[in-house]
């Protein structure tokens, strides 16, 4: 891999994790437009490249991760109950991605299987666009147990690449009545678990491939790069969806479906 494949995979990891628009997507797109071929090198670095937006994440947001390690101690309940709830909404992914995780690799790492995932998730946010901008809903403080249970069961629906681990968990806080800033807020901390288990079970797994096939340049290459696009992304989000809400994001998924199937179709990719 050359260095300005990695800074363009490191971007496009970046921007597109925390967005509901499948970063898993775009990825295995941008891998086939600039040359690099399906592999088990080639997917583990798509997962591998995810710590930099971890660490986003945990930049931006260090005031809540503060308040659950004073949790984790006994200092702080509210910080207590929310990192409970984090784990609890993790659990079923976590399941589901060890059990199906090769079958997934296999039949959905491709083109049409994820433009499939973003045709349906684009349709599915027009749909719901008028009920979305009406919902209130309630404080992450408020958000229960069994309610965090529910937005993890939802999670699970992006194991498919394309749909969107950020529009799955959004679509499921949504549902169980938590407020837009909320949900989306539980989104990016359930995504410190997710995708860190994954980056780590993937590195463990491929991770001695994925140097052999590429060095560990590309691998810091990408791992900066998508840090600093992810901080970037994440602030943009935030302010995106307080004034227009998520409906941007359906056209963006739409597009990228029908530029991607019509690029496939005819052999471009």
């Amino acid at each position: 891999m050359e260095w300005w494949q990695a800074l363009i995979l490191g971007l496009v990891e970046g921007i597109t994790e925390y967005l509901p628009v499948s970063s898993t997507g775009h990825l295995v797109v941008m891998q086939r437009l600039i040359g690099i071929e399906a592999s088990e090198a080639a997917n583990a670095y798509a997962v591998a490249i995810q710590a930099g937006a971890i660490l986003a994440v945990l930049t931006l947001y260090r005031g809540r991760i503060q308040q659950m390690a004073a949790g984790l101690l006994g200092r702080d309940a509210e910080g207590a109950h929310l990192l409970r709830t984090l784990i609890v909404a993790f659990v079923p992914a976590a399941v589901l991605g060890l059990a199906f995780d090769e079958m997934i690799e296999r039949y959905l790492f491709g083109i049409w299987p994820v433009v499939a995932a973003w045709a349906a998730g684009g349709v599915l946010l027009l749909v719901l666009q008028g009920r979305l901008a009406l919902v209130t809903g309630s404080a992450l403080e408020t958000l229960s147990l069994r309610a965090g249970f529910v937005i993890g069961v939802a999670q699970c629906a992006a194991l498919w690449p394309g749909v969107s681990r950020s529009l799955a968990t959004i679509l499921g806080g949504l549902a169980v009545g938590l407020s837009l800033s909320a949900t989306v807020e539980f989104s990016f901390l359930l995504g410190l678990l997710t995708l860190g288990a994954a980056t780590g079970y993937k590195t463990l797994k491929s991770g001695a491939v994925m140097l052999d096939a590429y060095g560990p340049m590309p691998l810091a290459i990408g791992f900066v790069v998508a840090w600093i696009a992810a901080m970037l992304a994440v602030r943009w989000m935030v302010a995106q969806l307080s004034k227009y809400g998520l409906g941007i994001f359906a056209w963006w998924r739409l597009g990228m479906a029908a530029i991607v199937g019509a690029l496939h179709w005819s052999g471009s990719i």
